[in-house]
């Protein structure tokens, strides 16, 4: 396929945009056609008229494809091999060639905040077999920054240490999940340092991997006294949204067609609300046509003061609690409650006849945030206050477990029941 990718600014409006997608589609149904998953299906489309019309490609069908039943390309042009968190099942594996990490690469640097040399660069979220670290990591180093690579998923990076890292090492930038922003948070003022104020090179906290609610955005952003810069992907497609400088978050339909598809009334459509469905149009090694990521989300198409031509996505969560309410409203109605109230971490069930909610709160204010959030949620919520350190324990903010390599040989005494363990 072309490395000639599209640049913001190459389409004047949505329906320059249309045209340039109907221009890509070609390749991208072309190299679709080397994949045993779609010959097995039978005729890939010819042409987007055609597609419009084909099945949508589920995550059981990438699932059950394991493990070469997607790829496209002979194994010798693989430039990496990733599988999701499985936090909704089973893994799906993906695959991407050097042609493919070219367009993961330019598609995350292009947040409107911009990484430069000068920036330190820490990065939170997953290495090991997912996508998202891999590809801050290398969309960093291609920008010049330096980077911390504070993978989330081990024992060596602990949130105290990653908090002294942000400290000592004058951290400007940081990618990881919303939530642990909030835990370093918590974790700094365990150390006695104050995030507002003690991390003065903090220019932004860069955020993906969950869905974030306006309130809990803002809240994040007040306590780091820094802005919070939102990215939207999968690890089956890379980066699928980046957010413009006016805080618009906009599907990249430059380098895949979007649609919405709505499960109770089965219609597909370019807006509205409903599951998000992806044909990328860069994908080498592992084309996917109408794949059905689940997510819920809300497309729309309306003019930004960006310019940028691009469809704007609010991003939903994938399930709904109690009475239809999205994980996204009940975080924004959570996060609604006053700073001053010191409420970060929650959870919440579905327990007849209602929603049952725990929020962690400081005695002195427990009463009032029960008080103001049933208000909030409805009468038939159940908001239970705990205290401090019930859901998120004191000791994960401040631990720095021992990380030890193998070893055979131990002295006299020594406890050698710890021999060949990493930990």
């Amino acid at each position: 396929m072309s490395s000639d990718r599209p640049r913001i600014g190459d389409w004047a409006d949505f329906d320059a945009l249309a045209k340039l997608q109907d221009s890509l589609l070609p390749a991208a149904l072309a190299a679709a056609g080397g994949s045993p998953f779609y010959r097995r299906r039978g005729s890939v489309p010819a042409n987007g008229a055609e597609l419009k019309r084909y099945p949508l490609t589920s995550k059981a069908d990438v699932r059950d494809a394991y493990p070469f039943g997607m790829l496209a390309v002979d194994r010798s042009r693989l430039a990496t091999y990733h599988e999701s968190s499985g936090s909704t099942g089973t893994p799906t594996a993906s695959f991407y060639t050097e042609g493919d990490w070219a367009d993961l690469i330019d598609r995350y640097t292009r947040m409107h905040i911009g990484i430069r040399p000068s920036d330190t660069f820490l990065v939170r979220t997953p290495y090991a077999l997912m996508l998202t670290g891999h590809v801050a990591h290398a969309g960093a180093r291609a920008c010049g920054a330096t980077v911390v690579p504070a993978d989330n998923r081990s024992l060596a990076t602990p949130y105290a240490k990653v908090v002294r890292l942000m400290h000592d090492l004058d951290v400007t930038l940081t990618w990881s999940l919303p939530t642990d922003a909030l835990l370093w948070a918590a974790a700094a003022a365990r150390a006695g340092l104050r995030p507002g104020r003690d991390f003065p090179a903090l220019r932004a906290l860069l955020v993906a991997g969950e869905p974030l609610s306006p309130a809990r955005r803002a809240r994040i952003a007040q306590i780091w006294h820094a802005p919070v810069v939102e990215e939207y992907g999968a690890s089956e497609t890379g980066g699928l949204a980046g957010e413009c400088p006016h805080g618009s978050l906009h599907l990249w339909a430059d380098r895949a067609i979007f649609e919405v598809y709505d499960p109770a009334t089965g219609r597909i459509g370019t807006d509205g609300a409903g599951e998000l469905v992806v044909t990328p149009l860069f994908r080498e090694a592992m084309p996917l046509l109408r794949y059905h990521l689940g997510d819920r989300v809300e497309v729309t198409y309306r003019d930004c003061p960006c310019g940028w031509a691009l469809p704007v996505v609010r991003v939903l969560g994938r399930f709904a609690a109690g009475d239809g309410l999205t994980q996204v409203a009940l975080e924004d109605l959570i996060f609604r409650l006053p700073a001053e109230y010191g409420v970060m971490f929650w959870r919440a069930r579905p327990e007849p006849p209602g929603l049952h909610v725990q929020i962690e709160v400081a005695a002195p204010h427990a009463d009032a945030a029960v008080h103001e959030l049933t208000a909030l949620i409805g009468a038939g919520a159940r908001v239970e206050p705990v205290p401090p350190g019930t859901l998120v324990p004191a000791d994960v903010l401040t631990a720095t477990p021992e990380v030890m390599k193998p070893r055979g040989l131990f002295a006299a005494g020594e406890n050698w029941d710890r021999a060949l363990r990493y930990y």
